[in-house]
């Protein structure tokens, strides 16, 4: 079924919801450089998973998520500002991690408005997707789970196990492998004393997938602190980034290579250049990265898996949909509810 981009231009007190498909909000918070890739990453998995409805994306930016000025031109023409939300109603909503600037979550300039969209979710989406650092911040904002800064980049492909029968689960194989790239994880225990669910969990990258349903809402919250939506080659281009960032100066150790991703010759190519780099650290030697060589030889075996994974939510979305479409807009509430364990039909 065909996922259609909607950037019309609408008032904010309306119900951005369609009768004929799936209507899902994208906050979009990723930097500029990532923007229009990540845009196309989650319209490509939809496509792939919108077998038995069609869906119909609309693109929202937090105006405190820093940006160039061209960039908020760009963004002015195509992606309504998320205060276009608070008076309306989605059906249902993905919400974005960006790159984290500030030790404290609740020290970023879009903290308040990122926390504002966790409690606008809660009642007024159907489901909703929490990816990285969106997904530690809802946990924070929602039961006051801390992310950890964690040594080193969590930055790979990673083997992952489902751990819970649940729905998002059903179907999946045993093992999966789902890209990670993050600084900062949220600590097993204090998400299950919490009420939330762990579903899938990978032994070197800790929790992959979690979920809980409101206790007083029929709204289904799954989180990712990975990137199933990624393609073959977003990693390398973050990689190939960070090591541009290490030549500038603007980082002080070079940057480690994700793990599980590249075969055993781009471990060769990669390592050969770690070692030019930091024999002749220049800004221009960038330009010899062998990017081209490197991505002739990706793959993405986490796709098929992602799709699946995708699927589910879809069909819960729809699921849910039903029981609301009558219900009206319930008051905004603002203290935090604690959540229950999701079941195996959210």
């Amino acid at each position: 079924m065909p996922v259609l981009l909607d950037v019309a231009r609408l008032g904010s007190a309306v119900d951005l919801r369609s009768a004929d498909c799936i209507t899902i909000g994208l906050v979009n918070n990723m930097p500029d450089a990532a923007l229009e890739s990540t845009e196309r990453q989650f319209m490509a998995l939809m496509g792939a998973a919108a077998t038995n409805a069609a869906v119909r994306l609309k693109l929202f930016s937090i105006a405190e998520v820093p940006r160039s000025d061209h960039t908020r031109r760009e963004l002015g023409g195509r992606y309504r500002d998320v205060s276009e939300l608070w008076n309306a109603r989605l059906d249902g909503l993905i919400v974005t991690g960006t790159e984290p600037r500030a030790a404290n979550l609740k020290d970023e300039p879009y903290w308040t408005t990122l926390s504002r969209l966790v409690d606008w979710a809660r009642e007024n989406t159907a489901a909703t997707i929490w990816s990285c650092l969106a997904a530690h911040a809802a946990v924070l904002h929602a039961d006051g789970v801390e992310r950890r800064r964690l040594a080193e980049k969590r930055f790979g492909v990673f083997d992952c196990r489902a751990v819970a029968a649940e729905r998002m689960t059903m179907g999946a194989a045993p093992r999966l492998r789902m890209p990670h790239s993050r600084y900062n994880d949220l600590p097993e225990p204090a998400l299950t004393d919490c009420g939330y669910r762990v579903l899938t969990r990978s032994a070197a990258a800790g929790v992959d997938m979690f979920a809980a349903v409101e206790r007083r809402s029929s709204s289904f919250f799954l989180f990712f602190q990975g990137h199933p939506e990624y393609e073959a080659g977003t990693l390398l281009r973050e990689y190939r980034r960070d090591i541009g960032r290490f030549l500038r100066g603007e980082r002080e150790h070079y940057p480690t290579a994700p793990q599980g991703y590249f075969n055993d010759e781009g471990r060769a190519l990669v390592d050969a250049f770690r070692r030019r780099a930091l024999r002749e650290r220049r800004d221009g030697l960038i330009a010899d990265f062998p990017m081209d060589a490197l991505e002739a030889g990706l793959q993405s075996p986490w796709h098929r898996a992602a799709v699946g994974i995708y699927q589910r939510w879809l069909d819960c979305l729809k699921e849910r949909m039903a029981g609301r479409r009558t219900l009206p807009v319930p008051p905004q509430r603002s203290r935090r509810r604690h959540i229950d364990n999701v079941q195996a039909h959210p």
